[in-house]
């Protein structure tokens, strides 16, 4: 175990360091910190609309009180200043903060990347999550085209002394801007040249749509579960480092999901940030609520366990579990890393099929990452059927640690016992 952790941290763990660091990911991964109360938000004004398919009497109730269905006017109210624009937000944001790393303008910037995105026609059918991977693309590009013109001496527009700063940095940036979004405006015409009339939904049909879809089989849920508990293992915040891919397909997918079970389909998606948050990460990555549990089961003679156990139990309940990641410690210790691995595929196994085979609704709504576990089954997937599921996991995690909590207590003792 030595071998392999020596190896690991002289080849893998440099290169995932580097990919967790990299300036356009860190940009991506911040841009939807931003926004997750938005969606949030969203998620739940639809679960509020979508609740009275779920509950007919609860539909009934609300028709009664408002003489009809305009209180659903309400939750598409909040759709659209959420999710509805979600895309715009990204837009702005990705390009802020890549220019922010730069040292350059980052609000110009980012109103640049937006009026760049609406040249490519966002105001047609982009703005929602449709539009999301092209939104991403065009912040990272009009960030590194416009940082770099914005600084060439030869665009500036110099302005007399007695100019009011804010009035000279916009005359400063007035060539770049208009060069960046002019080459967007040559790349929509391009597009249109080729008779296509909306450009988002060909790319999201053509590139986006594939992706969710591959990213949405059970493979790609096997390795989420495995590549997080694995880099924090040695001590990368896993969860940080895959947060932009899973947010790429996290707002397409869950609107997709509510779009059809809205219109009486199938939804298409299982894989998103609420079902892994509902049913893998419970306690934090690891399924570490279940280790909790464990060490008040068969570590209570643990002395060092229950001393950090007492103080992360509180935390854990709300999915937060760095006490445990660093204080008993699950950071390179090899023998809790086989369950702290292992117990999240098993975990993701069993929600994937329970989902697949219809035994329980696809996540449709994404409650905050602190909601406790089994309840935030039951509000992802609006069914007790997902609180059961989330409920089965959890037991799932603790048989899975109790053999590995009562090893290490019994080395504790053992240790004890000749000092």
């Amino acid at each position: 175990m030595d071998k392999f952790i020596n190896f690991m941290e002289k080849h893998f763990i440099p290169v995932a360091a580097k990919i967790g660091n990299q300036r356009h990911l860190v940009a991506i991964r911040d841009s939807f910190m931003v926004t997750m109360p938005l969606m949030i938000l969203g998620a739940l004004a639809v679960m509020i609309n979508n609740l009275a398919l779920t509950i007919p009497a609860f539909g009934k109730f609300m028709d009664g009180i408002f003489g009809g269905e305009s209180w659903k006017g309400f939750g598409g109210a909040v759709w659209n200043g959420t999710f509805g624009v979600l895309s715009v937000f990204i837009a702005f944001l990705v390009a802020y903060n890549l220019a922010r790393h730069y040292g350059k303008d980052p609000i110009g910037t980012g109103v640049v990347s937006v009026a760049s995105f609406f040249t490519l026609g966002a105001a047609t059918s982009g703005m929602n999550s449709t539009g999301l991977f092209v939104a991403l693309l065009v912040g990272i590009v009009v960030a590194e085209l416009f940082t770099r013109l914005v600084g060439n001496d030869k665009l500036v527009i110099k302005m007399p002394d007695g100019v009011p700063p804010a009035v000279a940095r916009s005359f400063a940036s007035l060539f770049p801007a208009m060069i960046v979004i002019s080459l967007f405006g040559l790349v929509a015409a391009f597009i249109a040249a080729f008779g296509i009339e909306d450009m988002f939904a060909a790319f999201y049909g053509a590139v986006q749509e594939p992706f969710m879809g591959l990213a949405n089989s059970y493979g790609s849920a096997l390795v989420i579960a495995f590549i997080t508990p694995f880099l924090w293992f040695f001590g990368l915040h896993g969860a940080n480092m895959i947060d932009p891919f899973m947010q790429a397909i996290n707002a397409p997918a869950i609107e997709a999901n509510a779009t059809a079970l809205a219109a009486g389909k199938a939804a298409p998606y299982i894989v998103n940030k609420p079902f892994i948050d509902s049913f893998v990460n419970m306690g934090g990555t690891g399924v570490t609520i279940g280790l909790i549990i464990a060490i008040y089961l068969v570590g209570r003679k643990n002395k060092p366990f229950m001393v950090v156990n007492n103080l992360a139990a509180a935390p854990g309940i709300f999915n937060i579990n760095e006490p445990l990641m660093f204080g008993l410690p699950l950071v390179l210790n090899p023998i809790m890393a086989i369950p702290f691995i292992l117990t999240p595929m098993v975990c993701v196994t069993t929600a994937y099929f329970a989902t697949k085979f219809g035994l329980v609704p696809p996540a449709t709504v994404m409650p905050p990452w602190v909601t406790p576990p089994i309840l935030g089954g039951f509000l992802a997937t609006q069914s007790f059927s997902g609180a059961i599921l989330a409920a089965v996991n959890l037991v799932i995690a603790v048989v899975m640690y109790i053999p590995f909590v009562s090893l290490v207590t019994r080395q504790e003792l053992k240790k004890e016992a000749e000092a």
